[in-house]
């Protein structure tokens, strides 16, 4: 029953959200909008507090959000987490075991929405904005993003680009906007028209049109060494993400796996990361 209603409630929007378009399209593609972005899980569980609490540090006000930071201290470079959609800093606790042992200097933070950041919604133009505060505060020199963290990154990088960063690494990091608004449209049976109303939607207020956002387009100029951690068989960002940020961008290197999901918290993967940062 749980599954059949999970399937049958976005519908329910999607119907809702067609007729909505027929009477007043940009009210619905604001509507629209507001589901797509709306972060449904991702706060702190009470497993999760022990491990954060003690390590929680300053909170900082970016873009209208109180957005919650964290540290590990080390002497070697400083190393800057971003999680991915749905998540907090909490995903990362097996990779910081790795980190810390090697003596890096490690910083977090939650996104808005996530963990014990404020908010309800987040999209990536909003994460780069709260990922710039972070970086202009702490003045990372590397940065690790898993899925649409890992986009976040490439798409500050290419707004902003930062001097002091020197190594980028995405974790089963999405690609192409438009795919992730074309799965939004089937999972929610949006019309052509619905989709159009949202195509118009995203360009006056971001001021680029869907399929313009890609991170293989962003990184096509990017001069920094890249690690792309991809499984073939992840369901839930296709596997090509990588494999076409990985053709455009002359300093990355592509690391395939098979079986290890989306998440990729396995020593594999960790293993992989700090030989990369120790290079």
């Amino acid at each position: 029953m749980k599954k059949m209603l999970n399937r049958l409630i976005p519908k329910f929007y999607g119907f809702l959200l067609n007729i909505y378009v027929l009477l007043s399209p940009q009210k619905a593609a604001e509507k629209a909008f507001k589901i797509f972005s709306k972060v449904r899980k991702g706060r702190v569980l009470p497993h999760q507090k022990t491990y954060l609490d003690p390590v929680r540090l300053e909170r900082l006000e970016v873009s209208g959000h109180t957005i919650q930071t964290y540290k590990w201290p080390g002497v070697k470079d400083t190393v800057l987490l971003i999680h991915g959609w749905e998540s907090n800093t909490w995903r990362w606790h097996k990779l910081l075991e790795k980190l810390t042992k090697a003596d890096f200097n490690v910083i977090a933070f939650d996104a808005p929405a996530h963990g014990y950041s404020s908010g309800e919604h987040l999209y990536v133009p909003l994460y780069a904005e709260v990922l710039e505060k972070i970086i202009t505060t702490f003045k990372p020199n590397h940065l690790i993003g898993h899925s649409v963290g890992g986009m976040t990154i490439l798409y500050n990088e290419y707004k902003n680009p930062n001097k002091n960063i020197e190594k980028i690494v995405t974790i089963g990091s999405p690609s192409e906007f438009h795919e992730i608004i074309k799965h939004f449209q089937n999972l929610l049976g949006l019309s052509n028209r619905m989709i159009n109303a949202l195509e118009k939607y995203v360009i006056k207020r971001f001021g680029f049109t869907i399929k313009e956002f890609s991170s293989s387009s962003f990184v096509k100029e990017n001069d920094k060494k890249g690690l792309l951690l991809h499984d073939r068989f992840d369901k839930i960002t296709p596997y090509h993400a990588s494999e076409k940020v990985h053709a455009v961008w002359a300093e990355s290197k592509l690391i395939s796996t098979e079986g290890l999901g989306h998440s990729m918290h396995q020593d594999e993967v960790n293993n992989e990361i700090i030989a990369f940062l120790q290079e």
